[in-house]
């Protein structure tokens, strides 16, 4: 088996991990053991995007050991890139300009040596930074594609966003379009009826004149263009409808326990439907007083209800 199906065939089980929520299995050790111990390059780093997977069981992981582990693969992976390699000997140049102008030289050579020590304050950093530019993609770029599908899709995607609004985007709806898209596709590797599924779902919600936050979080950055792909619909929906279907799930939750606990425990009745004998009934007088009462059945196991005087 080649390097490159080796990676692809760990990011798999990681993804699996991912959607199960098992992140915390303690074979996820292992598997990214068992990618720190491959030697990496750039080609294989490209064509598994073993990294974005990586850094998505990063995120649902709560494991300070798997944590650690999987920032360290991270950031051994970005020395390989050039674009990344030069933005940090320019950071560094920087950092010796102003330690040579500054009068302050110790206090920064102490931040420099704590920068490169890789400890708790340069974690929190880095996740300061995230917070600040989320509109910035950095674990994954979108590239161009020449498939008619994803290329409407990402033009009605684009249109979603479009729509007027008093929000200033650091970065153009035709870009956050084409990221959405991109993680999407790499969810489900095609464009089936479930990648459509989801490509427009995002974009009713988006357009939905209802819920006019959804767009606007999504703009400025409040939202990340991977959330928004995986968000469920439950979540994008406006305040008013989560009101209601929360008030609705509470009374079908009343009406599921109040059918349990009314009435009194039979088996003297066989249910049409699902053929048990494990039933409740109560009785009511619904018609005149010389007339016999009307008895309610309900079936414990399916839920069937019928009645009969």
């Amino acid at each position: 088996m080649s390097l490159e199906d080796e990676v692809l065939k760990i990011g798999k089980k990681l993804e699996k991990m991912i959607t199960s929520e098992t992140v915390e299995h303690s074979s996820s050790l292992d598997l990214l053991k068992s990618l720190q111990e491959k030697k990496l390059n750039l080609n294989v780093l490209q064509k598994t995007r073993i990294g974005m997977t990586v850094n998505n069981f990063r995120k649902g992981s709560r494991n300070d050991e798997v944590i650690s582990l999987a920032k360290s693969l991270i950031k051994s992976w970005k020395k390989l890139l050039p674009a990344e390699n030069s933005q940090s000997n320019n950071k560094n140049r920087e950092t010796k300009k102003s330690t040579s102008n500054s009068p302050e030289n110790s206090q920064d050579s102490e931040m420099l040596e704590s920068q490169e020590s890789v400890d708790n304050s340069e974690e929190k950093s880095e996740e300061k930074q995230e917070t600040k530019e989320p509109t910035t993609p950095v674990d994954i770029t979108a590239p161009s594609t020449h498939d008619p599908v994803r290329i409407k899709c990402r033009e009605l995607l684009a249109n979603a966003l479009k729509i007027e609004c008093n929000v200033v985007s650091s970065s153009s709806p035709d870009d956050l379009a084409a990221h959405v898209e991109e993680y999407i596709f790499q969810e489900f590797n095609n464009t089936d009826s479930k990648y459509k599924a989801r490509v427009r779902s995002r974009i009713a919600n988006l357009k939905d004149v209802r819920n006019p936050k959804l767009r606007e979080n999504v703009l400025c950055g409040l939202v990340s263009t991977e959330r928004i792909a995986s968000m469920p619909t439950e979540d994008m929906a406006c305040d008013k409808m989560k009101e209601l279907r929360a008030k609705y799930t509470k009374e079908s939750i009343d009406d599921h326990q109040m059918a349990k606990t009314e009435g009194t425990t039979t088996d003297l009745f066989k249910c049409g439907k699902c053929g048990k004998n494990k039933c409740t009934y109560s009785q009511m007088q619904t018609r005149s007083a010389d007339e016999p009462m009307t008895t309610f059945v309900f079936c414990m196991e399916c839920g069937n209800r019928w009645k009969f005087c």
